[in-house]
């Protein structure tokens, strides 16, 4: 492989804010893009050579062998282009992003590799453009990185460009049109300057919300006294459903929290093994049970099906709230977007 720009590369980053940033008054300063919920890859491609480099410099080809066809059919012969590997799977008529479906492609198993390319087949959106045969386009302004990459990528079955807009009220809009079902909010770029790989030179506004859940249990800290995790449970009828943790507590709210929820054990020898769980691994899962009666206010980002899409963040207690009111309702966003709006040239 021979490019202008070589790999492994990181890629630039954003630095979070709470709000879209506002043009100037003096002018236009800023490109805005809906902020995509997939794998981060830097696409190299040297004519029949292909490297997906992930944000940690590992070439994800391997597990994408689709994708890696798709680059080789509708990608320059020669270029690097940065964007986001997601997988599109269409739910209640309407074409979404796949968070589960995308996270079981990393598998070590090269017969599941290939039933999963082609049952749950992964697409590209570009949003950068860094080389384009022999010239090196990441010291060029966005702008012009911008114009290059419409003009051209895009108009295949697998690789698109991400729409983007100069409006802030646009981009606004999309952060609220486009939330809940994979995408979770708006990447505001300058549109002077280079590319500067690991650097927080973009701005992204995320999804931030609140919910009463039931607490149903707790996780011991492994490393020192007090809870590892709060579990958190929300009705679905009158089923509990296991809906996610939260974590971040100082080692003395640990210990305290210990001993509030201590008083919620089914029974002082009553430790499960297993689930609730996440993610199935082979570290220890045990976690305590508890009497569902306490509820607490969380702030969590988006959700991934059932769950919470990342840990949540205790907030308080809500003696005011009782737990049959904690319920998935309070947690539902209308779907309001096709995936063909959020690609450039989409209606």
């Amino acid at each position: 492989m021979d490019l202008p720009v070589m790999p492994p590369l990181q890629p630039m980053l954003a630095k979070a804010a709470s709000s879209v940033p506002a043009q100037p008054e003096s002018g236009i300063a800023w490109s805005y893009e809906p902020k995509w919920d997939g794998f981060r890859v830097l696409v190299f491609r040297d004519g029949d050579e292909v490297v997906l480099g992930s944000r940690g410099g590992k070439d994800l080809a391997r597990y994408f062998p689709e994708l890696v066809r798709a680059v080789k059919d509708e990608l320059p012969e020669r270029c690097v282009v940065d964007g986001e590997l997601v997988v599109p799977r269409n739910i209640d008529g309407r074409t979404r992003l796949d968070w589960e479906s995308l996270s079981e492609r990393i598998h070590p198993a090269e017969s599941r590799v290939t039933m999963l390319s082609e049952k749950t087949p992964a697409q590209f959106v570009a949003f950068d453009l860094l080389a384009l045969g022999d010239r090196d386009l990441s010291q060029e302004d966005f702008s012009v990185r911008r114009a290059q990459l419409v003009d051209t990528i895009g108009g295949g079955p697998s690789c698109h460009v991400t729409a983007a807009t100069e409006s802030s009220a646009t981009a606004t809009e999309w952060f609220e049109a486009f939330e809940g079902a994979g995408l979770d909010g708006v990447v505001a770029k300058k549109l002077v300057g280079p590319y500067l790989p690991n650097k927080r030179e973009m701005v992204k506004v995320k999804h931030a919300r609140t919910a009463d859940c039931v607490v149903i249990g707790y996780r011991p800290h492994k490393s020192q006294p007090g809870i590892g995790s709060m579990l958190l449970g929300l009705y679905d009828g009158d089923q509990m459903a296991m809906v996610g943790g939260a974590s971040a507590f100082t080692a003395a709210r640990r210990i305290e929290l210990l001993a509030e929820l201590d008083e919620l054990r089914v029974g002082d020898d009553v430790v499960a093994d297993g689930a609730p769980t996440r993610w199935q691994s082979g570290n220890d899962r045990t976690w305590v049970p508890l009497r569902p009666e306490r509820v607490v206010e969380v702030a969590y980002d988006q959700m991934e099906g059932a769950r919470f899409r990342h840990a949540a963040r205790f907030l308080r207690w809500r003696p005011d709230r009782t737990p049959d009111e904690c319920t998935y309702q309070q947690l539902e966003v209308p779907v309001r977007y096709d995936l063909a709006d959020v690609l450039a040239g989409g209606s």
